[in-house]
């Protein structure tokens, strides 16, 4: 951070919930951010903030630093925007003391738009699945992207929120498209009349832009790149079919520097807990079911739409595994590092043991990788990992500098910052020692 106009991507290592939200607050106390810039997801994102003064807020769509005065939130066009949602997450900030937060926040028109019909076809179809939920947030994300996909030139977007003829064409459109396709004899959600009065009022107190802005603020401002979710669940490298319609590694970060004229600008963070979690179904080798009373968890708990919040052991075979399709990282963010004085039993797992042929044993430490795109190979992987154990581990005990220089030297990433808390005052650069970690 020593470059004034040197940017930072923050990216979720893990499955989610490790303490983005909470790293990016740190990051705009502590320097002079213009801006934070999302660049994944939608809604559906929960990234908890407890400012300096005990305020608490979850971060969806608004960027994880609107706590700090006059630190502003730009939505990408890789954003996937719920007005609705927003117009929420707008009013609990004000009631926070934030002023105007929609005065603080620039739009891409061409973000997609996730609507009531998203969300409600969303619920629909995860309820068919019964037993073989994927774990959906019940948001419409997945909806959202996948009908972009297969209708990519009458998708609503952000921008067809100041044209109301075409935002009625569309979501009219989009109505009956999804009706069908789910085989109802009512017409999906609310009235198309209902949220196009919604959808305008949005674009009234909005500022939506186009590329220009965005190009601007890469090559003149000091930003925070924050990204959604987590990279193990990521739409071609996680864990099929347990994963999320987005891109959560470092690639849509890298895709806006790169546009702005300035790639490699950036430094890329990696932000992972002292213990591994998960919300909903889905591998997870290094799971105990013990952590559940011994680490009680106060912003995550059992979700109607994910199912139950999970932890596991620190999984270092699936963290090595998000840096490897992540193209690695410059430096990691370790949170929670109070859970080890409070649950001195948790360990390091260093490798998986997986069945093989003729009831033969293989101990792995490092996952396959390949391109994106395969899905029947992460499949396959996914299949692998359901039947997996935990090998090797070690346990580095209740000091939190033991830990860091664990993880460190396991990653081969050195550790740039620590959080023992949820509050920017809970973070701190680790000793010179633990940061000498050999680097790939």
């Amino acid at each position: 951070m020593r470059n004034p106009l040197q940017h930072t991507v923050v990216v979720d290592l893990g499955h989610g919930d490790a303490g983005k939200g909470t790293v990016v607050d740190h990051l705009c106390r502590s320097a002079d951010i213009h801006t934070v810039v999302r660049f994944n997801g939608g809604a559906q994102a929960g990234h908890n903030v407890v400012a300096p003064d005990g305020r608490h807020h979850t971060f969806a769509q608004f960027g994880s630093g609107t706590l700090v005065p006059g630190v502003r939130t730009h939505l990408s066009r890789f954003m996937l925007l719920d007005p609705l949602a927003l117009a929420t997450e707008a009013a609990h900030l004000a009631a926070l003391g934030v002023a105007d937060p929609l005065a603080r926040l620039t739009v891409d028109r061409r973000a997609l738009l996730t609507t009531p019909y998203h969300a409600a076809a969303n619920r629909h179809r995860e309820r068919a699945r019964g037993r073989d939920r994927h774990g959906s947030c019940g948001m419409g994300v997945g909806e959202t992207a996948a009908h972009a996909l297969a209708h990519p030139h009458d998708a609503p977007t952000a921008g067809d929120c100041a044209a109301p003829a075409r935002l009625h064409a569309r979501l009219t459109l989009l109505r009956e498209r999804l009706t069908a396709d789910l085989g109802l004899r009512a017409p999906l959600g609310p009235p198309v009349e209902d949220c196009v009065t919604a959808f305008l009022v949005f674009a009234e107190h909005t500022a939506l832009t186009d590329d220009t802005h965005l190009t601007r603020l890469l090559r003149t401002e000091r930003v925070v790149l924050e990204g959604a979710q987590g990279v193990l669940l990521d739409e071609w490298h996680g864990f099929h079919p347990y994963t999320t319609w987005s891109t959560t590694t470092f690639a849509n970060a890298e895709t806006l520097l790169g546009e702005a004229g300035r790639p490699g600008t950036a430094l890329r963070l990696g932000v992972l807990r002292s213990y591994t979690t998960r919300h909903g179904p889905g591998p997870m080798v290094t799971e105990d079911p013990r952590l559940t009373a011994a680490l009680p968890e106060p912003h995550n708990g059992h979700g109607p739409w994910q199912g139950a919040f999970r932890r596991g052991h620190f999984d270092a075979v699936a963290h090595r595994y998000a840096l490897a399709v992540s193209g690695g990282a410059d430096a990691l963010a370790l949170t929670h590092l109070d859970a080890p004085a409070r649950h001195p039993e948790l360990s390091i797992c260093e490798s998986y043991v997986l069945p093989g042929a003729e009831r033969t044993l293989t101990e792995i430490t490092d996952l396959p990788t390949g391109p994106p795109g395969d899905l029947d190979r992460q499949s396959r992987l996914t299949d692998r990992l359901l039947r997996a154990r935990p090998g090797l581990t070690h346990t580095p005990g209740p000091d939190p500098a033991a830990w860091t220089e664990a993880v460190a030297a396991t990653l081969r990433t050195p550790v740039l910052l620590e959080s023992h808390g949820p509050r920017t005052t809970d973070k701190r650069m680790p000793r010179p020692a633990t940061t000498r970690a050999p680097l790939a």
